[in-house]
């Protein structure tokens, strides 16, 4: 999205000499996607920015997946993953654990303390974080942005930060191998958001100063590890990580203008489309990215046609597994299923799913529904990262059916699920 700003001091010309008042020179680095064809800003260092003095092995955690195989829709409980708010805690970097993935984009979960993580650069895709509970800052190369809960946090591919947080915070982040942008059919063609568009640029929040930690003195930071994560083929998923030493802190970049940059965009601004009838999940779209498309599901008025069903249709998934991470509220088409905050659904291509029975008549003559949900569908494939396989219940598949299912498959398949009953009410 072309959108741009400029912070702290820049010279009037591009690629020209750009010096402080005792006349140093400051490193030009041009940021750029797409190989110098697409969104770019450009950074001014007083260090420089490839001066590395070390390169180790950083191991990251568990990334192997685990394939959706016997197909089932599963239902993962990511609060019981981390200890409760208040005991202990993560870090925000390497604390993830892997839920979800694909060779597109891997879904992660973490409860972090208040520790700052670490610096830290992911170089195979952008991220977008959406903070579930907590506040803090992430602090940036191009300057420090405040999250609170709502957030979402997007960091450009390459951008070097670390998560501050000011409390204990829920984390549910999309690593994605690609760029994450707004749905281009909000956009003009010059990427300006359109009338029709659920929000609008006074809505996103970039850095408004810059944030220099190394002032060019003898005593700046020197030998400053920043944690890579980067794309090595033969390795579980195709990533791997590197911890890179530089001469100096990243954190020196004294001004910067363009139209790529982090910044936050919260829930709470995200203005829902209606209709008259149950209006598709392409409504609620807030992102996309590569092979995949975010959405959110958030307090609203409901269909007004008088015999509207507001709950949604059965639908089959023909080109896409979808995801539903359920933040808030009351999730009317869930009632009965043990889905309840802090769950995510994996309804998967191939498996036709909705509301459960008892949900369709309940919501009959409803006006609004009090509810806040994040979706990503997936138009390949996704399978279970370990913290997925630890969070299932395995007895979520058989819902629909209102039955006693002894010795359901587990997530792994292996058939040590159990029995359970449910009532769908």
């Amino acid at each position: 999205m072309a959108y741009y700003r400029a912070v702290g001091s820049v010279p009037p010309k591009r690629h020209t000499q750009h010096r402080d008042e005792t006349g140093f020179l400051y490193r030009e680095e041009l940021m750029g996607e797409e190989g110098f064809s697409s969104d770019s800003s450009l950074l001014y260092h007083r260090g420089v920015p490839s001066a590395i003095v070390d390169s180790q092995v950083w191991d990251l955690s568990d990334q192997t997946r685990t394939p959706n195989h016997p197909l089932k829709p599963r239902h993962l409980k990511l609060h019981g993953l981390f200890p409760a708010l208040g005991e202990g805690g993560a870090c925000p970097v390497e604390g993830r654990r892997l839920v979800l993935g694909n060779n597109d984009v891997r879904i992660t979960y973490v409860v972090t303390g208040t520790d700052p993580s670490p610096l830290y650069r992911n170089a195979i895709g952008d991220e977008c974080v959406y903070v579930q509970e907590g506040s803090g800052t992430v602090e940036t190369v191009y300057g420090v942005l405040a999250y609170r809960t709502g957030d979402y946090v997007i960091v450009p591919r390459a951008t070097d930060h670390r998560w501050v947080p000011a409390e204990h915070s829920r984390l549910y982040a999309f690593e994605a191998n690609s760029h994450i942008s707004p749905p281009k059919r909000y956009l003009s063609r010059y990427g300006q958001l359109l009338e029709h568009a659920p929000y609008c640029e006074r809505d996103l929040h970039g850095p408004v100063e810059p944030h220099v930690v190394s002032t060019g003195s003898t005593t700046d930071p020197t030998d400053v590890e920043v944690l890579v994560k980067h794309r090595v083929p033969g390795l579980p998923g195709g990533i791997g990580g590197s911890r890179l030493t530089y001469a100096t802190h990243p954190f020196d970049v004294v001004g910067w203008d363009g139209c790529l940059y982090p910044f936050t965009f919260n829930v709470e601004d995200y203005m829902p489309i209606t209709g008259k009838v149950h209006q598709p999940p392409p409504v609620h779209q807030v992102w996309q990215g590569h092979n995949f498309v975010v959405c959110n599901f958030v307090p609203r008025k409901v269909d007004y046609h008088p015999l509207a069903i507001p709950v949604p249709y059965y639908h089959s998934n023909v080109d896409s597994d979808e995801v539903m991470f359920y933040v808030g509220g009351d999730y009317e088409a869930r009632k009965g299923s043990g889905i309840n905050i802090g769950s995510i659904s994996l309804h998967p291509g191939g498996h036709a799913h909705g509301p459960q029975p008892s949900a369709i008549e309940a919501s009959l003559g409803a006006e609004s529904f009090d509810e806040l949900a994040v979706m990503i569908d997936t138009f390949m494939p996704l399978e279970l990262g370990e913290g997925g396989i630890a969070a299932e219940d395995p007895a979520y598949a058989w819902t629909w059916a209102g039955r006693q299912i002894d010795g359901g498959p587990d997530a792994t398949g292996d058939g040590d699920g159990g029995p359970a009953v449910f009532s769908n009410s």
